[in-house]
């Protein structure tokens, strides 16, 4: 009786303790799961980080209900005074809409097609009409969604690493997220030709283009977001004037030969 009873309980003993690592697992896992967008308040401004490096940062559904909102409060809020917008993985800004995601469904009879690009669209006039500066640092691949997400912006920073094009017009879509708008506006006919062909822009070209509205090294990114987050209360011109400092030091660097 004695024997059985001490195998009774160290048989109770295990099975709790094999619950115990079960939930512990559980509770890892759930703390390790990664978000597709990142929604932070840092010293003075909301800082959206697209956070997908594996697919490019390819923009989906979710994120973009996670952004509208966010958005919109941050505009409403005293206490932000600007709003910036990165992706993470070092690769991509944004590579465009998840593609795979929207033929899947679409495979399977659901209408996320719809619903994404009516909610995507919502967001880009979000942008374009935000009352806040808004900073989008296109370091990388910037395609389609992508190009919403930034474009619409006040201030646009690309890098020699930068990839700016329009590809959806190679499936035979027309050129997305405002394409329409922003494309005819660049000089001479070069928005045509970006819509008509996909072509794709590198690094000073998406600057020179006035796609980009400042041109930074991507090495100096870092170091300009933390000057950016150290203002106090800043206005769009205070911003401005921290770009175009990064901008003009780079630029001056280059030509007159001297280390920025």
């Amino acid at each position: 009786m004695g024997q059985q009873f001490v195998w009774r309980l160290q048989s109770r003993f295990s099975s709790i303790r094999r619950a115990s690592v079960i939930l512990q697992h559980l509770r890892m896992s759930k703390h390790t799961e990664t978000a597709e967008v990142l929604l932070e308040r840092r010293g003075c401004a909301g800082v959206i980080t697209l956070n997908r490096p594996k697919l490019l940062n390819a923009l989906s559904l979710n994120m973009i209900r996670q952004i509208y909102p966010q958005l919109k409060k941050w505009e409403r809020d005293p206490d932000t005074f600007l709003i910036i917008i990165k992706g993470a993985g070092g690769k991509a800004f944004c590579a465009g809409g998840d593609i795979k995601a929207l033929s899947e469904a679409k495979k399977a009879g659901q209408t996320l097609s719809q619903d994404l690009f009516r909610e995507e669209y919502i967001l880009n006039n979000a942008i374009a009409s935000c009352q806040k500066p808004y900073v989008a640092l296109i370091d990388g691949i910037t395609m389609g969604g992508g190009v919403g997400l930034s474009v619409h912006g006040q201030f646009r920073v690309a890098t020699e690493r930068s990839l700016f094009a329009m590809p959806e017009t190679g499936i035979g879509l027309f050129p997305d997220v405002g394409g329409g708008y922003f494309l005819p506006r660049l000089q001479g006919k070069l928005g045509y030709f970006l819509a008509l062909t996909g072509f794709r822009l590198k690094g000073r070209d998406v600057h020179r283009a006035g796609i980009a509205t400042h041109f930074v090294d991507s090495e100096k990114l870092h170091v300009l977001e933390e000057e950016l987050l150290a203002l106090k209360s800043p206005s769009a011109e205070d911003v401005a004037g921290v770009l175009e400092s990064y901008h003009a030091k780079l630029f001056f660097s280059q030509y007159c030969g001297t280390d920025s």
